[in-house]
């Protein structure tokens, strides 16, 4: 199971990402540094799988937040260099949350429900209809406001469905 963690911080740079001596992926893999602004800095590797939400484009100076897998092998540098799964633009008006959510649509840090409301919509990673239950998968939840329960519960605005 992957253990979704997130670091959020300022762009810093993005650069073309070097994969092998071909030339065959040249240009398809960027490297994403981010800075928290507290002294922490760390290199997300975007691959052409990463998601990024609202299909945003992302450039120096962004505010972002970017999702891995903390159960992921990585090599022992600094800064730390993450594979990116998921990124996202902070907004003052979403959220964006990352996670397994089970059979009572809990998040696996147990820190959010979600509420299915009739406005959610929900979808895949390709923008089609997702038809099938939400329990028991990785999901990438977009939400507004939540409630000071613990849980926190919100009705997200969008959940897209990481097959």
């Amino acid at each position: 199971m992957k253990n979704y963690q997130h670091f959020r911080g300022v762009i810093t740079m993005i650069n073309d990402f070097w994969i092998n001596e071909t030339e065959k992926n040249t240009g398809c893999y960027k490297l994403m540094s981010v800075d928290n602004g507290y002294g922490n800095s760390v290199n997300f590797v975007v691959e052409p799988t990463t998601y990024f939400v609202d299909h945003v484009m992302l450039t120096p100076g962004d505010i972002v937040t970017g999702f891995y897998d903390a159960n992921a092998a990585t090599v022992l540098i600094f800064p730390p260099q993450f594979r990116a799964i998921v990124m996202a633009t902070d907004s003052l008006y979403q959220n964006v949350k990352v996670d397994y959510f089970n059979n009572n649509l809990i998040s696996s840090d147990n820190n959010l429900k979600l509420n299915i409301a009739p406005w959610t919509q929900i979808v895949l990673e390709n923008g089609q209809l997702f038809t099938k239950s939400l329990t028991n998968r990785n999901l990438i939840v977009v939400y507004g406001a939540t409630t000071r329960s613990i849980p926190a519960q919100t009705s997200p605005y969008k959940i897209i469905v990481m097959c």
